[in-house]
């Protein structure tokens, strides 16, 4: 996939991974992964800066694997940010597919 789409859209995509359900950060790796190729080294600064911009809240929870996993959940202000993106990415990808299809003719 080219590089400058996935950049568009992955914050919308992991915001979106985590209004139903608070997640730690390895796990929001393998969740992205699922739609685009990601890496931690992608993930992990998104997800400081989300923090820093009051979108995530995080939380210490034990873990049987190993020492304590950070989790993000997602705050008021970032639920409506998701909305927002949310609206904007399908409006933005409706108006490219249909010039794709224009252009096609």
């Amino acid at each position: 996939m080219n590089a400058q789409f996935k950049k568009g859209v992955l914050e919308l995509i992991v915001l979106k991974s985590v209004v139903n359900k608070d997640m730690y950060g390895y796990e929001l790796v393998e969740e992205v992964s699922k739609v685009v190729d990601v890496n931690e080294g992608t993930i992990y600064p998104l997800l400081k800066r989300l923090t820093n911009d009051h979108h995530f809240e995080t939380y210490l929870k034990e873990s049987t694997e190993g020492p304590p996993r950070k989790y993000y959940h997602i705050t008021a202000s970032g639920i409506l940010y998701e909305e927002n993106l949310e609206e904007e990415w399908v409006e933005f990808a409706s108006k490219v597919s249909g010039f794709l299809k224009e252009k096609k003719k």
